[in-house]
């Protein structure tokens, strides 16, 4: 695959302060991944990343087999170990074991629950999958993936498209350099939660590090945290910053689909959640069987053309929502929040809101985002508070369009 490369080299770069910490929304997309991760699939440099997935890839075979052709092998139960050991027999006497992933995906291509079948002896559960792949299949084929003599990562349709979580990184590579430091887009800094102060400059190390792998997936989160954008004054007369980032999440085995996000965000923190999010839009492509080329010929250059794109679309955004009235005094506010499906309830909390962080009562649309987002971050329960900041998205796409 030919890649353009379109690194930037890294600017100077200075420590911060975050001065509207409660504006847009909070989201832990990137904290649930470091949360997860154990130490060995972390990474401190897309080469590092790349090394790895390649390194795997290169020693995993695909093969489409006939569903009769394959044989689930299961030993004479002579010890309890016995019941809990199976293999996949393949064309040429090869056999593989399967992974918990792929057995998953092999009990569901046989029409027969997983979860059931890993209660039972391997050899009840043998049975039970060369039967459902037998006789309980429309389609006479499938396509494997797996290392000979090893194990099998995948089990899927035949006509899955496989985007190869190497040529994702690769992708990424070409913008980004390492990730750590050298380019533009890196692993992001760190927020000290005592003096607001944001340091882009933190060091990459295992704990920090936003770049992920394992036997399933591949997760890689970036910023441009040493540029940040002013969108304005605050009512102290501090600048309101932000950053861009995006991340990039991929599974070759069918985990889930290839995914890129790009939003704006204004701090980071030590356990990675993301402070201060705006203008988050996410695009997904299903390994079908076009997904490669498709990956090639729109996400690849889609990424790239955020990398290397301008704020100024942002900043626009963001006077025009400053500048759309929606409101001369607190009943047309009211009622507007209304218009919105908002409860009175939470109409009154958003107003409350504004007036309490911004020194003033809600008069435009970007008044009105600020409100809901803030109001939105006392919320317990994520899908009500997800659905609820949506509001202020929706109402911010309507006045920037």
């Amino acid at each position: 695959m030919h890649l353009t490369n379109t690194i930037s080299a890294p600017p100077a770069s200075t420590k911060f302060k975050v001065a509207n910490i409660g504006g847009g929304e909070s989201r832990g997309d990137l904290s649930r991944q470091w949360i997860s991760r154990p130490s060995d699939e972390r990474f401190l440099s897309l080469d590092a990343l790349y090394a790895a997935v390649k390194a795997r890839s290169d020693v995993t075979f695909e093969e489409r087999i006939e569903t009769r052709g394959i044989e689930f092998i299961a030993p004479d139960p002579k010890s309890l170990e016995d019941t809990h050991r199976m293999t996949v027999g393949l064309r040429g006497g090869r056999e593989v074991a399967p992974t918990h992933w792929s057995f998953g995906q092999l009990a569901g291509l046989a029409g027969a629950p997983a979860g059931y079948l890993r209660k039972l002896p391997s050899q009840i559960a043998a049975d039970a999958l060369s039967y459902g792949m037998r006789y309980g299949r429309d389609v006479e084929t499938i396509k494997l993936y797996g290392r000979d003599r090893l194990d099998l990562r995948a089990a899927t349709g035949p006509d899955y498209g496989r985007i190869f979580d190497h040529d994702v990184v690769a992708a990424v590579q070409q913008i980004a350099g390492k990730g750590n430091g050298d380019a533009r887009w890196k692993v992001p800094g760190v927020m000290d939660w005592r003096t607001m102060i944001y340091d882009p400059e933190h060091p990459v190390t295992k704990d920090t590090t936003t770049l992920y792998a394992s036997d399933r997936d591949v997760f890689i989160f970036l910023v441009d945290d040493r540029n940040p954008i002013s969108v304005g004054k605050l009512p102290n007369g501090d600048d309101d910053l932000m950053f861009r980032g995006f991340y990039v999440t991929n599974s070759e085995v069918g985990k889930s689909s290839l995914k890129i996000a790009a939003f704006y965000l204004r701090a980071i923190c030590c356990n990675r959640i993301m402070w201060g999010v705006e203008g988050f839009q996410e695009v997904s492509m299903r390994h079908s069987k076009y997904a490669p080329a498709r990956f090639v010929e729109e996400a690849r250059p889609a990424l790239q053309s955020f990398a290397e794109g301008s704020s100024r679309l942002l900043i626009e955004g963001v006077e025009k929502a400053k500048a759309a009235k929606i409101a001369s005094d607190k009943d047309e506010a009211l009622e507007f929040l209304a218009g919105r499906g908002l409860s009175r309830k939470r109409a009154v909390e958003v107003f409350e809101s504004v007036e309490q962080h911004e020194g003033r009562p809600i008069r435009t649309a970007w008044d009105v985002a600020q409100g809901i987002t803030r109001v939105a971050q006392t919320i317990p329960h994520t899908d009500d508070r997800v659905e609820f900041e949506s509001v202020a998205g929706k109402l911010l796409d309507k006045v920037s369009a």
